[in-house]
């Protein structure tokens, strides 16, 4: 097997170390509501037509609509977080992992594309000491957009 190009090696090399720096040291329903209207607040700012999504467990404690999303916007959230659910890590991760391989997520994951989907915009929530214990889902940009708006509203969640 060939090695990933370069491009993909390093974009694999920012998204994991996203993933060690945004460790959460807890997560709440009240931190769920604050992330969430964080990531309204930044939607809004940008006119974006997205819908958001956080999750613990198997408990939505957040969902917002803003106006242009769409219900497509809901399904490709269900999808993108089921991703992280398995593999445990940020669906656009996941993708560019099996891009790195040379293939793409949908032909060699042996998933239903109908039920999961590597693109990306869903993130895991991992709290220090416990792990993965929820997502937090942007639906409605293009997928590095949409993963850049979760990151952001992240980096700017941990730093208040």
């Amino acid at each position: 097997m060939n090695a990933p190009a370069p491009e993909i090696a390093e974009l694999i090399t920012e998204l994991e170390e996203q993933e060690r720096r945004l460790t959460l040291p807890r997560f709440t329903h009240d931190d769920a509501w604050a992330l969430g209207t964080l990531l309204v607040e930044l939607a809004r700012e940008r006119e974006a037509p997205v819908a958001v999504d956080i999750r613990r467990g198997g408990q939505q404690l957040f969902h917002a609509a803003l106006p242009g999303s769409t219900p497509d916007n809901d399904a490709w959230i269900d999808r993108k977080r089921r991703v992280v659910e398995r593999y445990g890590c940020s669906s656009l991760l996941v993708g560019s992992r099996f891009r790195a391989k040379g293939t793409t997520f949908e032909e060699s994951s042996r998933l239903d594309p109908d039920t999961y989907a590597a693109h990306g915009g869903a993130f895991p929530i991992a709290v220090t000491d416990a792990g993965v214990i929820g997502t937090v889902v942007v639906s409605g940009l293009p997928q590095v957009e949409d993963h850049k708006m979760v990151i952001e509203a992240l980096e700017k969640f941990l730093s208040a």
